[in-house]
């Protein structure tokens, strides 16, 4: 199904650009206009990490590695992360997967990067049991983790993670998500891909009215605070 009138009076968006409408308005919007399967598909990625799911999903996969006597490598809210990266993987929309396996590639890269950087373990950071995150696990101690020729973007993340300022790096992140948007879209025209990409550039503009250096701060401290809490974990348990 196509969306000419839906898609033709939105505002025009751009890097440089807010956004007038809300949240709220353009979902009630997108409501009154999509069809009953394609406003499913774009609520899909409405959904948190806590969202009950994915905390029922990680209460089972922990049970199960229990019960196997398996170690869990991950904190309670990355195991969630990861049900939810893995839930979005299996859409039966092609943007929709390849968006949630972008982002999860960004993220693990990252989160690699960092560990490195600080002496913490990279294993107990990566999210996922994807082919990427398994180079990363395997090759932690390359420059690019055996991505090279794997993961188009490796460049452009690396990057990321050589940028000092932590406000510029989010910002530079999301830059980064957005061209990737455009670029998937290409080929498509007034469909429902166009719409869920109108929608997740809604999203980065908006988080981008709340992003400070302040926040940049946080987002970085809690991140290291996380790590740093696994390796403690780890010292009272030996």
């Amino acid at each position: 199904m196509q969306y000419h009138y839906l898609l033709a009076g939105l505002e025009d968006l751009s890097l440089t650009s807010g956004v007038s409408l809300t949240e709220d308005q353009l979902l009630e919007q997108f409501q009154d206009q999509l069809s009953p399967r394609d406003w499913k598909l774009l609520s899909t990625l409405c959904v948190p990490s806590d969202d009950e799911r994915f905390v029922k999903m990680a209460a089972d996969y922990r049970q199960k590695m229990e019960d196997e006597d398996e170690p869990i490598r991950l904190s309670e809210e990355d195991l969630r992360a990861q049900m939810l990266y893995e839930w979005g993987m299996k859409s039966h929309n092609r943007l929709i997967r390849e968006w949630y396996e972008f982002n999860l590639n960004i993220n693990n890269v990252l989160a690699a990067t960092i560990c490195r950087k600080h002496g913490f373990d990279v294993n107990k950071a990566i999210v996922g049991e994807t082919e990427i995150c398994e180079l990363i696990r395997q090759n932690k101690n390359a420059k690019d983790f055996g991505l090279s020729g794997t993961l188009p973007e490796i460049n452009d993340i690396l990057h990321l993670a050589e940028i000092d300022n932590l406000l510029d790096r989010e910002k530079m992140q999301d830059a980064l998500r957005w061209h990737w948007l455009e670029e998937h879209t290409l080929f498509f025209h007034f469909e429902i891909e166009n719409v869920i990409a109108y929608w997740l550039q809604t999203q980065i503009l908006h988080r981008w009215d709340n992003l400070t250096m302040e926040e940049g701060q946080r987002i970085f401290r809690a991140l290291v605070a996380d790590m740093k809490k696994d390796v403690k974990f780890e010292d009272e348990k030996k």
